[in-house]
């Protein structure tokens, strides 16, 4: 009788408590030999911390790890190293003024170190990069890199150390379509050369194109593992969310593309940008010369790899930073007097990317953050009083509306989860009578729920007429929501799409830098 080889890796019976939460339960996962393994889940279902047990980042309450049918003990990364285990998380743990080879050697075992030659690292670099398709300069510096490279580096990082289980953490969050398929193709060698991937990510579509088997986690339970080719976008879905979801209404998986703007962009535009520059104290424009027209009724999307300006853009507009040059027109008003408050007033809401530090006051309750930014305004208040009745109804209104978990209106905003967190912030903009809402990345980390809630809430304010600014790294979004996008590449405007045009490659060419469409 032929003797059956073990999987390369079992986690059984992993749990993990942070204090009174309970983030992993009793949960088991098997990863095969040279396969594509795909990691699902929503939000705080526990992905990250499975692995973040696997690679010894944290040390699990309950559970054993199996390497090739014997039980090892991993209690921090350098174990996980040693026994071939190694991680890509989504932010990169890099020394922006050192090179590739610096970054990639650093922590590692040199042969000659007392004189730190590095030929013989960089020798080694340059065989992997040419046997995995992973291009990069051995010799070039971090800080002087694009994102998809620095990603690069840091899976070289893990296969220089001769890994055998490869984890990527959301690893196509800050690539072009290019990069993604690049990606792609390098994890394929991978599998081919023996080893085995671990594919962390919210993206269903790329688990369905790249992975061989697919595992959800909901809750922190282990809750699905099936080849690729016995599961279905719906079943994914269904199991990540535990409950029915109607795709047949869904935003996020419809076939077609957004219905057409309610503008026929014939008036005069809500937001008007001319030529608005921003310059850094390096004398390097952050926002360079940038033009673009925002109408009522539409929704103009800005794409671009992550710190490209998108954020310098917003920030000028919200009047918190101040532009060298340019002008900024709202509702035919230049706002270049006004200041940050005056702009909100006159009709203008911000969704910011950071919920906590830029979106509330944590340790205010939700009712005071319902009413931030109109606090000192009828109805809310009077002769400088606060109307707390009021108030505590406007809250309790939105808390039902946007479906807001909670213990009430008096809880601590701070202790809401993320989700919850973003209904809020949203619900606070939306309920103002407002002609402009800008957006940075409002879905970023939320469950399926959430983000079909608050893309629908997003669509209907616009066939309202309201004029809608959103700013997302996510290609997908953009491409779903918007009926235009512009692409900014190191603070440019480097082209523009109408929605009947929208291309990924095309876009992901944009971003680049390597083509104009203006």
């Amino acid at each position: 009788m032929k003797q059956v080889s073990p999987p390369l890796l079992q986690l059984q019976g992993i749990s993990k408590s942070f204090g009174p939460l309970l983030a992993l339960k009793d949960v088991n996962l098997t990863i095969q030999h040279r396969e594509i393994h795909g990691l699902l889940g929503g939000n705080g279902a526990g992905k990250t911390t499975l692995m973040n047990v696997l690679f010894g980042l944290y040390k699990p309450n309950a559970g054993q790890v199996i390497l090739r049918g014997q039980t090892i003990h991993i209690q921090s990364p350098r174990d996980a190293i040693h026994h071939g285990i190694g991680m890509v998380h989504q932010h990169f743990l890099q020394v922006p003024h050192f090179t590739v080879v610096q970054n990639i050697v650093l922590g590692s075992r040199l042969h000659n170190r007392p004189t730190l030659n590095l030929t013989r690292a960089t020798e080694r670099i340059q065989d992997l990069c040419q046997r995995f398709g992973l291009e990069a300069d051995p010799n070039a510096h971090i800080i002087d890199l694009p994102m998809g490279v620095r990603q690069r580096v840091e899976i070289l990082k893990a296969l220089y150390r001769g890994v055998d289980v490869l984890i990527l953490d959301e690893p196509t969050t800050n690539l072009t379509p290019q990069e993604v398929d690049s990606l792609f193709e390098s994890l394929q060698r991978m599998v081919a050369e023996g080893m085995s991937v671990v594919f962390i990510t919210h993206k269903l579509r790329e688990v369905m194109q790249v992975c061989d088997t697919i595992s959800v986690l909901r809750a922190g339970e282990h809750q699905l593992t099936l080849p690729r080719t016995q599961v279905s976008e719906e079943l994914i879905v269904r199991t990540m969310v535990g409950s029915d979801i109607d795709l047949d209404e869904s935003i996020l998986f419809a076939a077609t593309a957004p219905q057409e703007s309610s503008s026929s962009r014939t008036g005069p535009p809500v937001l008007d940008v001319q030529g608005l520059t921003l310059t850094a104290e390096s004398n390097t424009p952050q926002v360079d010369d940038v033009s673009l027209q925002v109408h009522a009724g539409e929704i103009v999307g800005i794409a671009g790899v992550a710190g490209n300006g998108q954020q310098e853009l917003l920030e000028a507009v919200l009047g918190i930073r101040t532009a060298d040059r340019g002008q900024i027109r709202f509702q035919n008003e230049e706002l270049g007097h006004c200041s940050t408050r005056d702009r909100l007033r006159r009709g203008i809401a911000y969704v910011p990317e950071d919920r906590v530090q830029d979106g509330i006051l944590p340790t205010a309750t939700i009712a005071q953050n319902s009413i931030l930014g109109v606090h000192d305004r009828p109805p809310y208040s009077q002769h400088g009083i606060l109307k707390w009745p009021i108030i505590t109804q406007h809250a309790q209104h939105l808390i039902a509306e946007y479906h807001i978990q909670t213990q009430g209106a008096g809880q601590q905003a701070g202790n809401l989860s993320g989700g919850n967190l973003q209904r809020l912030i949203l619900a606070r903009a939306l309920a103002q009578p407002i002609q402009l809402l800008i957006l940075h990345n409002p879905t970023s980390g939320l469950d399926i729920p959430t983000v079909e809630q608050i893309y629908r809430q997003i669509r209907q304010r616009r066939q309202e007429g309201l004029a809608v600014l959103l700013v997302s790294d996510d290609l997908d979004e953009l491409m779903l929501l918007s009926d235009r996008i512009a692409v900014l590449y190191r603070g440019a405007l480097v082209g523009h799409l109408q929605q009947k045009d929208f291309d990924k490659y095309e876009i992901g060419r944009m971003m680049s830098g390597v083509y104009n469409h203006v």
